[in-house]
């Protein structure tokens, strides 16, 4: 990839930031007038004050916009725009009326046909040098993972910038490895993500004053399914398959196991509940800055480890991961030693969740 196209998706990302950015105070008006605000009506409320939300229409108008400019149009982009208008509609409502879990299905799985109508698909993957062909049954592959994706970014959002954060490194990962492809496209899309989603996170940031919402949480995971299918996925390396995993793996497996937990429990899986990783590390004594830095490097190791998976194989990958948690448990113990309080004297605010 040329000098040239570099500094074009930079010039792409930043101007996604300033857009957003920009954006944030019009879409926290609009809240106000719609009354999208989220009131802290129960003990999963970590905020005592209403806080607005909406705050995905500042993400999706200056991802839509910077797309439109900067982007060659294609079935890629169609379906981004597209699919992501209609992410962005259930989002809305879900915001203003709180719409049930079937009801934002239907939404999730239109956006999903749109999307595959328009080509995105996971057609085949290689998996240890073999070549599986999906043919049919790319379909409902593709299908399962663009609706996984998007529920289990909105099911990480429960603290502040955490969701909007962890897109934003989840999108860094893809960006490189796209760079390393030379999927210009994919590349630019990509880095127009991060742009939108650093844009956004002085005022999603804790203490936030503004949520994305689910308009925003639902619109970065079916964004990040979309760019993975058409980056990620395609690509011919003997890892391929596993890599979309490790890139997603914070936010997937926190989903399974909450799913698990809930149905193990005879609970709805689809009611929140305070067993999420982020309520994990805040009993063991984090307060909310430290919990989602944690997992902002958990995240981060994840990204590294899909690259180096993708590129240079299992082994490596596991190293990487391996002396980056051993790293994060070392920090952990000192913190627990030097710094951290019992858990019952830290962060009191920080012990209840969001909209998770």
């Amino acid at each position: 990839m040329s000098t040239n196209t570099i500094l074009f998706g930079l010039t792409a990302l930043v101007f996604a930031a300033l857009l957003s950015f920009t954006a944030a105070p019009i879409a926290r008006f609009l809240a106000h007038k719609l009354g999208a605000i989220d009131i802290p009506k129960d003990d999963r409320r970590m905020h005592k004050e209403p806080i607005p939300l909406l705050g995905g229409l500042a993400i999706f108008f200056a991802f839509a916009v910077t797309a439109l400019l900067f982007a060659v149009p294609s079935e890629t982009l169609l379906a981004l725009l597209f699919g992501g208008l209609i992410i962005v509609a259930c989002g809305v409502l879900d915001d203003m009326f709180e719409l049930n879990p079937l009801a934002k299905l239907v939404f999730q799985l239109l956006a999903a046909v749109v999307a595959i109508a328009l080509g995105v698909r996971v057609e085949s993957i290689n998996l240890f040098g073999q070549y599986v062909v999906f043919g049919a049954w790319s379909y409902p592959v593709t299908l399962i993972w663009i609706i996984a994706l998007i529920n289990s970014i909105n099911l990480i959002d429960g603290l502040d910038g955490l969701a909007c954060g962890v897109s934003a490194i989840s999108s860094l990962s893809l960006l490189i490895i796209a760079v390393i492809m030379s999927e210009s496209q994919i590349a630019l899309l990509t880095a127009i993500l991060v742009g939108a989603c650093i844009g956004f996170l002085p005022f999603n940031s804790f203490p936030a004053k503004m949520f994305i919402g689910d308009t925003g949480a639902m619109f970065l995971g079916f964004t990040l399914s979309v760019l993975s299918v058409e980056g990620v996925f395609k690509a011919h390396t003997l890892f391929a398959f596993f890599a979309p995993i490790a890139l997603f793996a914070l936010p997937l497996f926190d989903t399974i196991f909450a799913f698990f937990r809930r149905i193990c429990q005879g609970k709805n899986p689809f009611h929140g509940d305070r067993g999420h990783i982020h309520h994990r590390l805040i009993d063991l004594g984090f307060s909310h800055k430290q919990t989602v830095l944690v997992l902002y490097a958990i995240c981060g190791l994840c990204g590294a480890s899909a690259v180096v998976l993708l590129f240079l194989g299992m082994g490596r990958a596991l190293m990487t991961l391996g002396i980056g948690m051993g790293i994060l448990l070392i920090n952990y113990l000192l913190l627990k030693k030097h710094i951290l309080p019992p858990p019952a004297e830290s962060d009191p605010d920080a012990r209840k969740d969001g909209k998770s």
